[in-house]
């Protein structure tokens, strides 16, 4: 089997980009690594990418299958020494939590939504066997 190094990047699609960057680097602090008009990528921990698609921008390139719409779900990875630390921080930038979860193999998750309603997790180890 070829090696497989992990997931490289992520896409939402949004009605209003800047918002959504506002949003997301606000509350983790995620740096804009490309902007356009089109789409905005952002840093996740240095490895990962958070791309931010206009929703309808791409419709006409020739790879169209860059566009979407629609909630989505996405969750980030926090260490358990930082539970606490995440809950202070979304209430500190007025982030209305929707769920809190503790898993059967010990992990817990907080869920919260985006400015398009996207479901955001935040979950420590514990969530999955693997994780």
């Amino acid at each position: 089997m070829p090696r497989l190094d992990g997931v490289l990047e992520t896409a939402l699609y949004v009605d209003d980009l800047e918002r959504s960057r506002r949003f997301y680097q606000t509350l983790f602090d995620f740096e804009a690594i490309v902007v356009s008009e089109r789409l905005i990528a952002m840093s996740v921990a240095g490895r990962q990418v958070l791309l931010l698609f206009k929703k309808g921008a791409s419709a006409q390139l020739p790879v169209s299958a860059h566009d979407g719409d629609g909630q989505q779900h996405l969750a980030f990875a926090i260490p358990a020494a930082e539970w606490d630390g995440w809950h202070a921080r979304l209430r500190k930038c007025g982030v209305s939590i929707e769920e809190t979860r503790t898993w059967e193999l010990g992990g817990r998750s907080v869920y919260f939504r985006d400015p398009d309603q996207h479901l955001v997790e935040l979950a420590t180890p514990g969530v999955w066997s693997i994780y």
